[in-house]
């Protein structure tokens, strides 16, 4: 009978003994749960807080502003910019959408436009075709007012692409990091200032005492522009020359007479010309060209008038503009 007690009772202490065991595993487990969520709680606050880039965005700086931009821009849409069109040729860079001209697109951006939709001529951007060609950024223009950029914006992230010609180093560098191609933009820079170099020297010897003036006909009518605009900073400042009066005290494009323009006597003169800036008088250059107090001027006489030295569509204050008219420039000078 006591054997019988005594078997039951160890019995019951084995089954007591197997339940606690059980619950031990059990919290031991839960423990262990909740020690590997503990865990893996920084890993996801760190995703949470994570870079913009790491989440698909970046910020580019430009010109004293932040912008906020896709890691990759693929997308490029350019509008009222012909200051960015020419920078996207130095760094072959194809736009989805870009500016036209009567509906086409000028043969000067041939190299670029091979992919592109127009979206609209230079100051009239058709923003229903720029929304639908879902741009990862839009590459406006200084020169267009708020309520056309607050527009440009609501579609994506919009940079005024600066008109200025003494911005032409910046402009450079923000499509070169807006591309990927930082280190081309830096060349191409580094490269103008090294020939700047040699020009400099030979506009020094060959172009002492002498007036250089460039001018641009439009509308019929001789136009020249202050020191910091068009041309006129790689030739005054750039290449050091001589700034005439006239140029000095001109403070954006002004229209001169041919009166006007006698007096200033340039020796070296650069004119540009081109038909769709004279719509109305397409004979103006052959009409200032015959005038007898146009020809009284030194540069005339001297045979020492270029014509369209380069592009005329060229804006002047661009990085290709000053490449292409620098190399054009040492052309005519040495020649």
């Amino acid at each position: 009978m006591k054997k019988t007690v005594y078997l039951m009772l160890s019995m019951l202490l084995l089954v007591v003994l197997a339940a606690c065991g059980g619950k031990n595993n059990t919290e031991t487990a839960g423990t262990e749960a909740s020690n590997a969520a503990a865990s893996a709680s920084p890993s996801a606050e760190s995703e949470a807080t994570a870079s913009p880039e790491a989440s698909g965005t970046r910020t580019i700086s430009y010109l004293g502003k932040d912008y906020t931009v896709p890691a990759k821009v693929e997308r490029f849409v350019i509008t009222g910019a012909l200051e960015a069109m020419e920078d996207s040729i130095l760094l072959d860079i194809h736009p989805v959408g870009a500016i036209s001209s009567a509906g086409k697109f000028p043969a000067m951006f041939a190299s670029i436009t091979d992919k592109a939709e127009s979206i609209g001529e230079k100051v009239d951007p058709n923003f229903e075709k720029i929304l639908s060609l879902k741009p990862d950024v839009i590459l406006g223009t200084t020169k267009f007012d708020a309520a056309v950029l607050d527009k440009l914006g609501q579609i994506q992230t919009t940079i005024p692409y600066s008109h200025v010609a003494t911005n032409w180093e910046a402009n450079l560098t923000l499509l070169g990091e807006l591309s990927g191609k930082q280190e081309q933009a830096a060349q191409l820079i580094d490269t103008y200032k090294q020939d700047l170099v040699q020009a400099k020297s030979v506009a020094a010897d060959k172009l002492k005492d002498k007036k250089v003036v460039l001018v641009r006909i439009r509308e019929g009518s001789i136009c020249i522009y202050g020191p910091d605009l068009y041309y006129n900073p790689l030739l005054y400042s750039d290449l050091g020359l001589a700034v005439p009066e006239t140029i000095a005290a001109a403070k954006t494009q002004e229209a001169l007479s041919v009166e006007q323009f006698a007096a200033i006597n340039p020796d070296v003169l650069f004119i540009q010309f081109s038909e769709d800036e004279n719509p109305d008088n397409a004979s103006a250059l052959k009409d200032i060209e015959s005038n007898p107090i146009f020809k009284s001027v030194n540069a005339v006489k001297n045979g020492k008038v270029f014509v369209n030295a380069v592009d005329p569509l060229a804006q002047g204050g661009t990085a290709y503009s000053k490449i292409q008219f620098l190399k054009a420039f040492m052309e005519k000078i040495q020649n």
